[in-house]
């Protein structure tokens, strides 16, 4: 099949990869992914906030930069994006959040965790033709970074990419939560008391914070076990960019993931049905399938 994209273009894909030290060849999901979705985003009204759900290690930063580069460069869209790893509380939020509601908030992931105003608010101002300072969380230090650090976007965004593990995400029926799914909720959460306090926040209040976006992109794994495996991968490549980030042990790595296991299920079970884009990884994780929903 004969494809025919900008020299550049293709020039700018490989260096985006090779930042990101992705070394695998994903010339072909240029093609047959990635410039079909940022063709259809591009074709819808503007301002438009597309949202990027994907379990850890699935990828989601990655396809956030390569479509942010593909609406910029092909289609000469203004492009602004937004993560909802950016949006966590600070580390004595979370510990008063410990203190006084369950242990299990000590760790940033879950809904209840995130600045659910500042997430509104930022991609209000990003709609809107003012200067918006986009959020930075430092992992490193456990805390958002200081203000001055966060980058600056100027004017309206054509575009806002709006991406992160839970984007997206329902609450379940309350029957579900009363069997825990890991260890970690059998020993650490007997009572229910954290999933109940996780699912509430879903119900109640990140609606608000998902309520601007006007598309769903999925990248749906081919099963949670996948999860440690690249999440791991994810881990080794950040602690090789910074020297002061240890990574995580399996042991360390496989508690951490079992916060995201229930929800990072539920979604697997029932977002691939209603999402706008799904996007299906094989195990070698490239894009096998691509399914655009028939209601646009």
């Amino acid at each position: 099949m004969a494809h025919h994209c900008e020299p550049d273009i293709e020039q700018k894909f490989h260096q985006l990869l090779h930042r990101e030290g992705i070394e695998a060849d994903l010339s072909e999901q240029l093609y047959s992914a990635y410039l079909p979705v940022a063709k259809w985003v591009a074709r819808q009204p503007q301002p438009f906030v597309v949202g990027i759900n994907g379990a850890q290690g699935s990828g989601k930063s990655t396809l956030s930069q390569i479509l942010k580069l593909l609406l910029q460069q092909q289609h000469r869209l203004n492009v602004a994006t937004l993560s909802i790893d950016d949006l966590y509380k600070s580390h004595a939020e979370r510990q008063l959040m410990a203190h006084e509601t369950h242990p299990l908030f000590a760790t940033r992931g879950v809904p209840g965790t995130h600045d659910l105003s500042l997430g509104t608010e930022t991609i209000r101002s990003l709609l809107s033709d003012e200067t918006t300072t986009i959020p930075r969380f430092d992992k490193l230090t456990d805390n958002p970074k200081p203000r001055s650090e966060w980058p600056l976007f100027e004017g309206v965004a054509d575009v806002v990419i709006f991406e992160g593990w839970c984007i997206g995400a329902t609450p379940q029926h309350e029957e579900l939560l009363s069997r825990p799914v890991n260890s970690l909720e059998q020993l650490e959460d007997p009572d229910g008391g954290w999933r109940r306090f996780v699912n509430r926040q879903l119900q109640h209040h990140y609606p608000a914070l998902f309520e601007p976006i006007d598309a769903l992109i999925m990248l749906e794994i081919p099963q949670f076990e996948k999860v440690q495996e690249w999440r791991s991968l994810q881990e080794s490549k950040l602690s090789a960019d910074n020297e002061n980030l240890r990574p995580m042990d399996s042991e360390e790595m496989e508690r951490f993931i079992m916060h995201f296991e229930r929800l990072t299920r539920h979604m697997l079970a029932e977002m691939p049905e209603r999402a706008d884009i799904l996007l299906s990884l094989n195990h070698k994780h490239q894009i096998d399938k691509i399914k655009f929903a028939n209601n646009r």
